[in-house]
């Protein structure tokens, strides 16, 4: 259990250092490389819960398909790639902050008050629901119409992105 709790500190300190690359970096495709660490330090916080399925779910999902379709969408508008083409900050930090400390003070309010010192039991009837043939049984047989209809919408944007790309 000491080495998980290591191997958690040192992925999500990792995720934060990214997150905040993401945030402060102003090269765009930069930022879209910082949230892919961020995106995978998720999956091997899964792998670390013992959830492999969810964690390739998001490896495929998040960082294969979603970070592809940001570089798509950068590289196809013709995004300005250069710190040098103009100022990308304001002047409204303090006030993000004040702003990201209020709704930081409020969720610890919220999330005290709700669990306190309770102890949360898991017990065998969870992890049997988490299984990967529920969650794929749910996925293709419950949810298949949503599920189809995201794809079609995925499949519609890229279309569309390759398209206006065409124009030229």
């Amino acid at each position: 259990m000491v080495a998980q709790n290591v191997f958690f500190g040192i992925i999500a300190a990792a995720m934060v250092i990214s997150a905040l690359g993401v945030v402060t970096t102003k090269n765009v495709v930069h930022a879209a490389l910082f949230l892919v660490i961020v995106l995978a330090g998720g999956a091997a916080q899964f792998i670390l819960l013992g959830q492999e399925f969810v964690a390739w779910v998001q490896v495929l999902v998040y960082i294969g398909a979603v970070i592809v379709l940001f570089l798509f969408g950068i590289m196809l508008t013709r995004a300005p790639m250069r710190e040098d083409r103009g100022k990308l900050d304001n002047n409204q930090r303090l006030a993000s902050g004040v702003v990201s400390l209020f709704l930081y003070g409020v969720l610890v309010v919220f999330l005290v008050d709700a669990y306190g010192n309770d102890k949360i039991k898991f017990d065998d009837s969870l992890v049997h629901l988490g299984s990967t043939g529920n969650v794929g049984s749910e996925i293709f047989r419950t949810y298949v119409i949503p599920f189809e209809v995201v794809s079609m919408l995925l499949l519609a944007a890229l279309v569309g992105a390759v398209v206006l790309a065409r124009r030229d």
